[in-house]
């Protein structure tokens, strides 16, 4: 049973762990931040400010938060420890858990992908550790912005496993929505088919809501998704449905004309005008992206079903290729990401 006197540990305080970790403070949680040293500094200089496309604007001081880069200083405390790290650091926060975190803390991984909670569990054994997906955006306030400001630029609800009794209770808060789900896996497959757009962000600059209004890139975004739905349905995987949609019919309406697409599909366009993907920031930050584990993750399911990938693999490439360049968005055209794109 999870209670709402329990602490909550944020591993991994950047953009989705301040906003959560912001959400939950705001509600009278009791949340310990960690963070890296640069993030840490940041919080305790300026404090901490939750924006969201709903019109909320909240801060909460410097003094009202408990912040620390040192996993020996936070794990003990922990009830409950959020894993909001990037996929890549998934087995090192792994080993900091073991070493400093109790027994019998709950683990839920709150990651891109979809197998970064089996990745937790291969290095937790005995140790309860659960599967989420967050559904929107956050964007994170320029480096030297003070308070640093962390802003939810779309919509929906957090899910999360069902096994720990109360947890989606204690999460449950204004501004950072969470329920229960008994098929965490499809949810996180269908999230795995939106988020291959991430890379379409990332090597084209415009903004999300702006580059899913262009259907030349809504065309490439539609045949990474065929080849994903093939390999899933060769091995057995049925994804959750996507803003409503099943599956199958979303590179349907992805394909549409842009007129009826905007008519047609207001829930997935419900974005804020300013709101890039995590993978964008990645490339703008000269940080490793996850690519090996939302374009990977499909790659490798094509692989194992022995089905054709061409696409989703031409784009691992080009992101690939811009991480080693390491000078930010390549802003490509759609011309150069696919030549061709059947329609």
């Amino acid at each position: 049973m999870v209670t709402r006197g329990k602490t909550i540990v944020i591993a991994g305080a950047g953009s989705i762990g301040c906003y959560a970790g912001g959400c939950l403070i705001l509600a009278g949680r009791k949340v310990v931040l960690l963070a890296r040293p640069r993030i840490e500094q940041v919080l305790q200089k300026g404090g901490l400010r939750i924006t969201d496309r709903d019109g909320r604007d909240r801060s909460v001081k410097s003094e009202a938060l408990s912040v620390t880069a040192d996993p020996a200083a936070a794990f003990p405390r922990a009830d409950v420890i959020l894993v909001t790290v990037k996929s890549g650091a998934t087995q090192d926060m792994a080993g900091r858990i073991a070493a400093h975190a109790r027994p019998d803390a709950v683990i839920l991984s709150l990651q891109n992908g979809v197998d970064n909670a089996d990745k937790l569990r291969a290095h937790l054994t005995a140790r309860p550790v659960l599967a989420g997906m967050v559904p929107f955006n956050v964007v994170q306030s320029l480096e030297g912005e003070l308070p640093l400001r962390l802003h939810r630029a779309s919509g929906g609800k957090v899910m999360i496993e069902q096994g720990a009794t109360g947890l989606d209770e204690l999460l449950d808060v204004e501004g950072f929505a969470v329920a229960t789900d008994g098929d965490i896996g499809a949810v996180l497959w269908g999230k795995l088919l939106l988020n291959l757009n991430n890379a379409l962000v990332a090597l084209s600059g415009p903004p999300l809501a702006a580059e899913l209004a262009d259907r030349h890139w809504r065309l490439i975004l539609a045949a990474q998704i065929d080849e994903a739905l093939a390999a899933m349905l060769a091995t057995g995987i049925e994804p959750a449905r996507i803003a409503g949609l099943r599956p199958a019919l979303l590179p349907k309406v992805l394909r549409l004309p842009d007129w009826l697409f905007k008519l047609l599909a207001r829930r997935m366009l419900a974005i804020d005008p300013a709101a890039r993907s995590s993978m964008w920031d990645d490339l703008q930050r000269r940080r490793p992206t996850e690519i090996g584990e939302l374009q990977g993750a499909a790659l490798r399911l094509a692989e194992k079903a022995g089905t054709p990938a061409p696409l989703l693999k031409r784009v691992t490439a080009l992101v690939r290729a811009a991480e080693q360049e390491r000078r930010g968005s390549p802003c490509l055209t759609p011309e150069a990401v696919a030549a061709t794109v059947r329609s």
